[in-house]
């Protein structure tokens, strides 16, 4: 990994990860496309480091409210919606956890050389963002996340683990399928990626502490990890304050787009 990729993919990992549009398909696509080496262990890391990163500084007072949320509903009871919303965080995380566990490898293995189901997953979903748009009553608020709706938007989560699906995106699907508003859906959303992007960077930390550092990895990890925290959190108060004025067409055209562009690619190819 050379600085300009590492530079480059950075860039797109904070774009990506954060607005519904799907980073596992960048990631893929953009190196396929342009003939670059696949990303190792390394960056792989840098990326998730970077994007929690990201979501740390820009809800730090939410963490540290949901913190305190907890600590005091632990001593009531649990008895307000407020100290009972970390509570729905982790059980909303279990899902995606278990099946991250369990089936990221085999997932991998099954699309990541496929830019076609990719590119076919990213219509698929984008379409089904803008179902859910248009068609999701939209008049639920955070004080109205309740278990089940949090286990249902944390099952979709799962869904996730698939290259164009967008762990964001299908996250905000699912909550405005169940009637939240976009607001509410996204930073939910972000809420609930708190823990997986937390343990899924602790757990490639892991396997890269095991292996061994590469040489010559240090400067595009530090790279990949500045850019991708940079970018992150622009596009993290981008998105929060697109959604509490406009519809989220704008990224189901994008999906579509690119989606159709791979296809036709491939096709002429």
């Amino acid at each position: 990994m050379n600085p300009l990729h590492a530079a480059v993919l950075g860039t797109l990992q904070g774009f990506t990860e954060i607005l519904p549009i799907s980073s596992s398909a960048h990631l893929i696509l953009l190196p396929w496309f342009l003939g670059w080496p696949e990303s190792g262990l390394t960056f792989d890391v840098a990326l998730h480091v970077g994007t929690l990163i990201a979501l740390c500084l820009y809800f730090h007072r939410d963490i540290a409210e949901l913190a305190v949320n907890f600590l005091s509903g632990a001593a009531t009871g649990f008895r307000s919606s407020a100290s009972r919303l970390p509570l729905y965080i982790i059980a909303g995380t279990v899902p995606a956890a278990i099946a991250g566990k369990t089936l990221e490898e085999p997932i991998e293995a099954l699309f990541r050389s496929n830019p076609a189901i990719i590119a076919a997953f990213l219509i698929a979903f984008g379409l089904l963002l803008a179902l859910s748009d248009t068609l999701g009553s939209k008049r639920l608020r955070m004080d109205g996340i309740d278990l089940k709706a949090a286990l249902f938007i944390g099952l979709a989560q799962c869904l996730a683990l698939v290259p164009g699906v967008s762990r964001s995106g299908i996250t905000i699907t699912a909550a405005l399928f169940a009637g939240y508003g976009r607001d509410t859906a996204a930073r939910f959303s972000f809420l609930l990626s708190l823990p997986i992007v937390a343990g899924a960077a602790i757990l490639k930390l892991g396997h890269l502490v095991r292996d061994g550092f590469p040489a010559g990895e240090m400067q595009p990890m530090l790279i990949g990890i500045a850019t991708s925290a940079a970018v992150g959190y622009v596009c993290i108060a981008l998105l929060l304050r697109l959604v509490q004025r406009h519809s989220l067409y704008p990224f189901v055209w994008y999906r579509i787009l690119t989606g159709v562009v791979v296809l036709v690619y491939l096709f002429a190819k």
